[in-house]
């Protein structure tokens, strides 16, 4: 789903049970958008006999990059029919992804992969109703900032006949087949067959166009590679890990880092990070600056990896080398437990909410440093096992 995600504790009490009511929350976002040019009849339509839909909070509660490690994550989204599917989008619509190719700049087998993960290919767009749902999540005082912005961008959408007033998306208000937020269609969406709307649900001109126009923008360099998996050698210090650290290829190499078949890396300058997303005992990658743009479209290091795994399963790589690993799932209670727990040590993971941000890793990786453990930042089992 195309929005980046924000790292808020989930909370059980809502705005739901205030005194602050549903009808008097549609007052104040009728004024806001009257203020900023949406029309009275648009307003009114949209607004008829709306109602709340508790169900999309829960859904806010369970995303998959919160609660998912990396191999449970990643196999659900890189599958062989998956696989299967991009083969066939790429091969049915090479002319159309050709032509935005050359003209943004982007690989058609990276569009096809975004379409892949964000929508199934464009046959899983979402069912429900856009104004409802944003509404819901923007009466919830959570994010409230968040989809309140969503939805007057939405309105202002359908208030332009871009988009009709009844379209159906995710429960979090992500539209069509690449999942954008309103203020992406604003910003990014193209209406490439000049027909006056942005239709990211059946278009495909302006579907490709649209994805292709939010990479470029955010600064796709052409050309290059997303990222490489890559090989560590022992006693490597997981310190010098984590998008925050950008070394060049070349350094990286002497540090001893290799590709993962153990051949050397490629002599370049290029800059890289080196993430380990499920620590010392999963894979490492090297990422480059459009694995930055990636992380723009959905701010989730697990989404952006698969989607650039995937790009490369259908422009015809092999699978991962780093053989998986099984680990039961923590919950948020889980991670909860850990965050509490470190704090009670003295290892300052902030305020414990349930998700692992970088605090608890930069926690997480002190302690471990201490008890002589690999200090690699992971929070995983084998940390929830050692702090009980």
């Amino acid at each position: 789903m195309f929005f980046r995600f924000i790292c808020l504790v989930f909370l059980t009490t809502s705005v739901f049970a205030s005194s602050y009511t549903f009808e008097d929350f549609l007052v104040q976002i009728r004024q806001m958008a009257t203020e900023q040019g949406v029309s009275k009849t648009t307003i009114d339509k949209a607004f008829f006999q709306l109602s709340p839909r508790p169900e999309a909070l829960k859904e806010d509660a369970k995303q998959p990059e919160f609660n998912q490690n990396f191999w449970t994550y990643v196999n659900k989204r890189v599958t062989q029919t998956r696989l299967n599917n991009g083969y066939d989008t790429l091969k049915q619509n090479s002319s159309l992804l050709n032509k935005t190719t050359q003209q943004y700049g982007v690989p058609t087998y990276v569009l096809v992969s975004f379409l892949g993960i964000e929508s199934n290919y464009g046959h899983y767009t979402g069912s429900h109703n856009l104004v409802q749902s944003l509404a819901t999540l923007a009466y919830d005082q959570r994010r409230s900032n968040f989809f309140t912005r969503e939805l007057i961008e939405l309105l202002k959408l359908i208030d332009k006949n871009k988009i009709p007033l009844d379209a159906k998306g995710s429960w979090a208000g992500a539209m069509g087949a690449v999942q954008f937020m309103p203020t992406s269609v604003q910003a990014y969406g193209v209406d490439a067959n000049k027909d006056g709307k942005i239709d990211l649900w059946n278009d495909k001109e302006d579907i490709y166009a649209s994805a292709a126009n939010f990479l470029k923008k955010n600064g796709w360099a052409k050309g290059e590679k997303w990222g490489r998996e890559a090989s560590i050698p022992k006693n490597f210090d997981y310190k010098q890990t984590g998008l925050g650290i950008k070394k060049s290829v070349n350094d990286w190499a002497k540090l001893g880092v290799l590709r993962a078949n153990k051949n050397r890396l490629p002599n370049s300058n290029m800059k890289a990070s080196l993430i380990v997303p499920m620590g010392h005992r999963g894979p490492a990658f090297l990422v480059y600056r459009n694995f930055d743009v990636i992380m723009d479209w959905n701010h989730s290091i697990l989404y952006a990896i698969s989607v650039g795994y995937l790009a490369d399963r259908i422009n015809g790589s092999g699978k991962l080398i780093t053989k998986p690993i099984e680990e039961p799932l923590l919950s948020r209670d889980n991670v909860l437990t850990i965050q509490q727990t470190l704090n009670l040590l003295g290892y300052n993971t902030g305020v414990p909410d349930g998700m692992a941000g970088p605090k608890t890793r930069s926690a997480t990786r002190q302690f471990q440093s201490d008890i002589g453990l690999v200090a690699d930042g992971y929070v995983g089992y084998e940390l929830f096992q050692q702090l009980q």
